[in-house]
């Protein structure tokens, strides 16, 4: 075996498979996806050359700034809401002495349903007349609460991102709770003989030395966000009247419903532009954090 690891051959017979897949799956397609980005082209006919004609009509575009608006809900709600959930359950179930995997089980279930069964069992919770929530608002007493949630503009959005959050929190509770069995018992037992107990503990020891898993949830987070396109299509096609329009289901909808697949070539382009200085702006912030703590 150590003489095969020797050879030089070896390295490269186990990473051409994977370059190729590489090559084939994200690079060509990217690079195809930047070369009709910068034309006009119905899927049909030849491409002809627009130069950035594209981006200009996405930037004059209202209905593509509606769609950029609802992505950036979907990040700030993956970071403000859904992170201090994740890490609020993580650690009241790792202080669970008993039905541990129960409870692990439970949390990840969603993530293992596909998106388009949760989109249909959250669409007849969101029901109107018949739906759990409205049920609900009207057995408490609150029935002015009560609201056609996945048809009324301003609460669309809330509801797909409420359900998507629900989709995803139990897999990141998982990934946190690994890190949270991962800290070594004599540094939790020293800290519980300093007074650090309870929530405490949580601030003082759990939370600081998951941060790094905790970074990394938050990245997987807001490059999902980004790319949120199948819940919302599923639940609202991105109704009523835009409001909950993204801007992965703008694309899809001007290339296969409008023919203008130069143009959603280019909002293509703006996506992966956008989520590249999301991903830069976080790391920065980030380190410098870390500089500073240090």
């Amino acid at each position: 075996m150590n003489k095969v690891l020797r050879n030089p051959y070896a390295y490269v017979l186990f990473v051409v498979p994977a370059m190729a897949l590489y090559l084939t799956f994200y690079i060509v397609p990217m690079l195809n996806s930047l070369k009709y980005a910068v034309t006009s082209w119905n899927g049909i006919n030849e491409a002809t050359f627009n130069g950035l004609d594209n981006f200009v009509k996405a930037f004059h575009d209202e209905k593509f700034w509606i769609a950029f608006k609802n992505n950036i809900y979907f990040v700030l709600f993956s970071v403000f809401v859904q992170i201090p959930v994740i890490i609020f359950f993580s650690i009241l179930i790792s202080g669970a002495k008993r039905f541990l995997g129960f409870y692990k089980t439970t949390v990840f279930l969603p993530s293992v349903l596909s998106t388009a069964i949760i989109g249909v069992i959250w669409q007849f919770i969101y029901h109107p007349d018949a739906g759990l929530v409205n049920q609900l608002l009207r057995v408490v007493g609150l029935e002015s609460w009560t609201h056609g949630w996945l048809g009324e503009e301003g609460y669309s959005m809330l509801a797909i991102l409420v359900t998507n959050g629900w989709q995803w929190t139990g897999f990141y509770i998982v990934l946190v709770l690994a890190a949270i069995f991962a800290i070594p018992k004599e540094m939790q037992e020293a800290g519980e003989m300093d007074g650090a107990i309870g929530w405490r503990k949580a601030r003082y020891i759990t939370i600081p030395l998951i941060r790094p898993v905790i970074l990394v949830v938050m990245m997987l987070s807001i490059t999902g966000a980004m790319k949120a396109l199948d819940i919302v299509f599923i639940m609202t096609k991105g109704g009523p009247f835009g409001s909950s329009e993204v801007m992965a289901t703008y694309m899809y909808k001007q290339a296969y419903s409008m023919s203008l697949f130069g143009y959603a070539n280019a909002i293509s382009v703006i996506i992966f532009l956008f989520t590249v200085v999301l991903t830069v702006i976080f790391h920065f912030l980030t380190r410098r954090t870390e500089e500073v703590d240090y």
